[in-house]
């Protein structure tokens, strides 16, 4: 074993001449370890809440969307559809016209966006796994049917057993006239809804899904989609997908995948991970201020011991790797520690749910907060903690020079 790390070992664990730094030293590793553990704590749920909310969007969003960059729509011959179904790992194509509209059930309405897909959608999204009420269903032979988002419905008082009063769709007709008053300038349509879907707000109250012929029909549309939805097989390399299709395309169409398509959301919640991060790491950089402080009452309190050793021969490089080394196992042994009682806590967390996030009888889509374990935040934070250690360890040994270690008389 190394010199300097077998003293330092020994200074650690060995019963010191003032119990104060038995102490000091306790509170050192103790207060590594809480910042640690709670470095774990913090990102390990950002994580979970991260893989919540990805999951949601990805029973609506799918792997990738095939859009026009100017206008609206294009023509479904516009491009090369068959080229496209032949690149290995796509599972299926759906067609979608996504339009505003105004929904009038009763005597209440409200503004949202319609959008049509086909047949495909439901097997190439998880939407079915997303119903409140109700059940996802689109077509039964001739007959149309609309599945609302849980706020369209909730503002509507949509009632899925009103069997007399169906939901009334308007839209402007594409060669509006105001001549014949404003209700010839739209097309009604009727409709009854199948089921009532919750995924997050923003869709939940914004969006109603509608079979693709019935909007069509709607719109006077023959060919025309707003985009085009391609799911991928589970096993495929998605950003290779994307380029294939982004070549087959050309520079008039854009292929985004999940997360170009909710980037803000994503980037917004990576910044407030990491600037939890940084705030839980300057709390840390504080906790090792008592480590300082153990460092310097342990220097003062071997001081005989530093006399016994210059007399041997040793160096002031070495008196400092001394020191450094007691740091360094202090930092490691809080470190450690930490990262050992984080990863229980949070194994207990996603085993047992022992933290609630409300009332048992709450609406929130999860009962407990979730949480997801990465071994590169383990990294990251192990990393970071031995850093600062080291960082606070060399400030403390750096001040050896000022002990005048004339003045201590050689026992």
């Amino acid at each position: 074993m190394n010199f300097s790390l077998y003293i330092a070992r020994r200074y650690l664990i060995s019963r010191k001449s003032h119990n104060i730094i038995n102490i000091i030293s306790g509170i050192s590793v103790l207060g590594v370890m809480i910042g640690t553990m709670a470095l774990i704590i913090v990102l390990s749920v950002f994580n979970g809440f991260e893989k919540l909310v990805i999951s949601l969007f990805n029973s609506f969003n799918p792997d990738l969307v095939i859009s026009v960059k100017e206008g609206k729509t294009f023509t479904l011959p516009s491009i090369p559809l068959e080229q496209i179904r032949q690149i290995p790992g796509i599972v299926s194509l759906t067609q979608v016209i996504e339009e505003n509209a105004l929904l009038r059930y009763k005597d209440k309405q409200t503004v949202v966006t319609i959008k049509g897909v086909g047949p495909e959608f439901c097997n190439s999204s998880g939407i079915d796994t997303m119903m409140s009420e109700g059940r996802f269903m689109l077509e039964d032979g001739e007959k149309d049917y609309a599945v609302l988002g849980y706020g369209v419905a909730y503002y509507l008082g949509a009632n899925l057993k009103d069997y007399l009063n169906p939901i009334s769709v308007f839209v402007p007709r594409r060669t509006a006239s105001f001549s014949g008053g404003i209700e010839s300038a739209f097309i009604e349509e009727p409709i009854f809804p199948a089921g009532f879907f919750s995924i997050q707000q923003d869709y939940d109250v914004k969006y109603v899904l509608l079979p693709l012929r019935f909007v069509r029909r709607l719109l006077e549309y023959d060919t025309q989609v707003t985009s085009l939805e391609v799911s991928l097989d589970k096993k495929s390399d998605a950003k290779k997908i994307q380029e294939s299709i982004q070549h087959i395309l050309g520079n008039n169409f854009k292929v985004k995948n999940r997360f170009q398509q909710q980037e803000l959301l994503f980037n917004i919640m990576k910044s407030e991970k990491w600037a939890i991060f940084l705030i839980l790491t300057f709390i840390l950089i504080v906790a090792t201020f008592n480590m300082v402080g153990s460092l310097s009452m342990l220097i003062l309190d071997k001081k005989k011991d530093i006399v016994i050793l210059q007399s041997l021969g040793a160096g002031r490089k070495m008196i400092q790797r001394i020191f450094l080394s007691e740091g360094f196992l202090i930092t490691l042994a809080g470190a450690v520690s930490g990262l050992i009682l984080g990863g229980i806590i949070c194994w207990l967390q996603i085993r047992f749910g022992l933290i609630r996030m409300g009332a048992p009888d709450s609406t929130f889509v999860v009962d407990t907060y979730p949480v997801h374990m990465q071994i590169l935040d383990f990294v990251y934070v192990f990393l970071t903690v031995n850093s600062i250690g080291f960082l606070a360890s060399i400030y403390t040994v750096l001040n050896i020079r000022k002990i005048d270690t004339r003045l201590v008389e050689a026992s």
